[in-house]
């Protein structure tokens, strides 16, 4: 696998804005809660990685890199891995993590829809709800199955649908009516939802030139300090990207109505919610064009 941090250009300007602006910002800010909430998920990614492995692992959508560094402590030595990602912000971090554990991870700027990734060269393609961001999903997983070698395989965490996921919309509920300018999250994507319908990720699975997909459900318990909620609602999220650009008065308002919409969730000192998502795990058969 090349490891060359050459970027590209993506396709959706609009998502490198984004993850290069306020939300990479807000990620990096928030990276020790965000691995913490988000530990069950990397746990589950990261057995597929047998200890001392010597084959290639690629991180898609590898943010600020805890899955990326988790899979790089079990490779052995002639393994290799990298993640990849549209956050330069995000990555900036990644790599730092990275020479603070004398990681040999290495971390590729680019969009990995279009990325040219060594063809043939990559024996495990994984990710922690870093695949739901392609402005065409099927072009993004034909790259990636290019990329891949026969007898590769491909596994990975996203999101269902918000109305299984509760946790991740109150704040967006409860702010409506004091931010009536909040941005409707896109149907079909690109976003946090885009995979939700479980029929259309297996078709573009299939339709990428995966064979054995496979598309489970799966609800993990997560939990993040009560004393981090209202931290995390300020950054993170819609709302929290709305009231970046907030002043003072109406960063009170929203989280004084935001906070108590909460409160079902909260159980003494901790903040407790199910994630809904799908795992999902796929391989190639063949070297295919």
């Amino acid at each position: 696998m090349d490891m060359t941090p050459n970027a590209i250009p993506g396709r959706d300007a609009g998502q490198s804005a984004h993850w290069n602006g306020a939300a990479g910002r807000a990620w990096v800010d928030g990276q020790t809660l965000m691995d913490r909430v988000l530990q069950p998920y990397e746990d589950r990614l990261v057995e597929a990685v047998p200890p001392g492995f010597e084959g290639s692992v690629l991180d898609v959508g590898c943010g600020t890199g805890s899955t990326t560094l988790a899979c790089a402590r079990r490779v052995g030595r002639e393994g290799r891995v990298a993640g990849v990602d549209i956050s330069e912000p995000m990555l900036a971090l990644a790599r730092e993590r990275a020479a603070r554990e004398g990681s040999r991870a290495a971390f590729i700027a680019a969009d990995a829809e279009t990325y040219g990734f060594e063809p043939a060269s990559v024996d495990l393609v994984l990710s922690r709800f870093g695949v739901m961001f392609f402005a065409d999903p099927v072009a993004a997983f034909t790259n990636l199955r290019r990329a891949a070698r026969a007898g590769g395989a491909l596994r990975f965490i996203a999101w269902r649908s918000a109305a299984e996921n509760p946790f991740m919309t109150t704040a967006e509920r409860a702010a409506a009516p004091l931010l009536p300018a909040l941005p409707p999250r896109p149907a079909g994507g690109p976003g946090q939802f885009a995979l939700a319908d479980g029929a259309r990720l297996r078709a573009i699975l299939a339709d990428s030139g995966w064979t054995g997909v496979d598309v489970r459900a799966l609800d993990v318990p997560c939990v993040m300090p009560e004393a981090q909620l209202v931290p995390y609602l300020s950054r993170l999220g819609p709302v929290g990207m709305a009231l970046q650009g907030a002043d003072d008065a109406t960063r009170e308002r929203v989280l004084a109505a935001v906070r108590p919409a909460f409160d079902s969730f909260v159980h003494g000192d901790e903040v407790r919610f199910t994630g809904a998502c799908w795992l999902a795990t796929a391989s190639v058969t063949s070297p295919t064009p």
